[in-house]
């Protein structure tokens, strides 16, 4: 699979933004078209065409009803994930794990699963690992900046629904805990070469809303083979323009349920190392149909930048089964309350347990935050 050479992208960067702005003024909205593009009349602005600047770009520019995703696309025949529909706010259910927290046991788990796979793996030096391990806790910041980092293939249906309709529940949910927080919100979409395009994207905005519309116009569609374009889509992430400033909490929601293409793997690995040079936090959302490989790629990005991995539960009964991840215990929240508690640990620079009142479930023999496994090691469930 031919990757989009980074002088294409940049180009195509350039032509999104206002050549006249300074760095202070917003990086722009864009797209780096796939080879799909025009072919099957879906835009993810409804066949309108897509506008670079963000404008109203047909039927795409109206937010509707944030639920309606369409049918989604072709997902490619069976490969794993699920097409999806209409899902309610508060149906989703997740996870956490923080890799940091149970180092030992992350150590691990990434040498035993690269003495049995190799390809595709990001190629991150154990010394990367152990420099963010003693990195410490950043402490408690004042200002959030959320970057949503999407697979709009044809089998995320259910995921982007999801964030359709649970997007304002969540950033009113954040303006009433922290008033003064300022939040700004990006998105970026990627899917593959093959398609229609390979990312497409909106920079930072804080008017809610037109990140509401921007978000409620896009759709599922595409794919066709298993592994997609993340890394590309990770590189926009990292351009968008995040605020430089220390008492910002950074954080870039991946949300997937696919590898990169193994030949792309240290450009994956580079676009982890760029976002933790800028103190962004990435937090992966596995969604139905992670293999091993997806995995370790977000628990590893996720370790690297001082984010935690998020992953779906079968708890909701919502889309195809959801792979066991390779954790011993864990606690079982809805996905927004999973998604509350990390903002609120990154805004406040503390450690909190989820509520008893939302645990849905618990994995594995948890007694007062904790397992302890057959081999007598403790470990922290998250």
């Amino acid at each position: 699979m031919r990757r989009v050479p980074s002088l294409l992208v940049l180009g195509l960067l350039l032509v999104a933004c206002d050549s006249d702005s300074d760095s202070s003024e917003p990086f722009g909205d864009g797209e780096v078209p796939g080879e799909g593009a025009g072919a099957s009349g879906e835009s993810g602005s409804d066949g309108a065409g897509f506008d670079p600047t963000g404008g109203d770009s047909g039927d795409g520019g109206d937010s509707g009803d944030p639920g309606d995703t369409g049918e989604g696309g072709d997902s490619g025949g069976d490969l794993p994930g699920s097409g999806g529909g209409d899902v309610e706010p508060g149906t989703l259910t997740a996870g956490v794990w923080d890799d940091n927290l149970n180092y030992d046991r992350f150590s691990a788990y990434r040498a035993a699963f690269l003495s049995g796979q190799a390809a595709g793996a990001p190629a991150f030096e154990t010394s990367e690992h152990d420099s963010a391990h003693e990195a410490g806790d950043p402490g408690a910041k004042q200002r959030l900046d959320v970057s949503l980092v999407i697979d709009t293939t044809g089998s995320m249906g259910d995921e982007i629904a999801y964030l359709q309709t649970e997007f304002d529940a969540l950033s009113s949910a954040i303006a009433q805990r922290y008033p003064d927080a300022e939040q700004r919100w990006s998105l970026v979409l990627y899917r593959d070469e093959t398609d229609e395009y390979v990312v497409r994207w909106f920079d930072f905005r804080d008017d809610l809303q037109d990140f509401r519309d921007k978000l409620a116009g896009q759709e599922a569609s595409g794919g066709g083979d298993y592994p997609e374009a993340a890394d590309q889509g990770l590189e926009i992430a990292n351009e968008l323009t995040w605020r430089a400033d220390e008492d910002v909490a950074k954080l870039m929601f991946w949300v997937a349920d696919a590898p990169h293409h193994d030949e792309d793997a240290g450009a994956l690995a580079d676009t982890v190392r760029d976002a933790r040079d800028q103190g962004v936090h990435i937090y992966p959302v596995a969604s139905s149909g992670v293999d091993e490989l997806t995995e370790f790629s977000m628990r590893s990005a996720a370790q690297l930048t001082a984010g935690r991995y998020i992953f779906l539960t079968d708890d909701s009964g919502v889309g195809a089964p959801h792979a066991e991840p390779t954790i011993p215990c864990y606690f079982v929240t809805k996905l927004d309350n999973a998604i509350l508690r990390m903002v609120d640990i990154e805004l406040s620079g503390d450690y909190q347990e989820p509520d008893a009142s939302d645990v849905v479930r618990v994995g594995g023999d948890v007694q007062d935050g904790a397992c302890i496994l057959a081999d007598g090691q403790m470990v922290t469930a998250f």
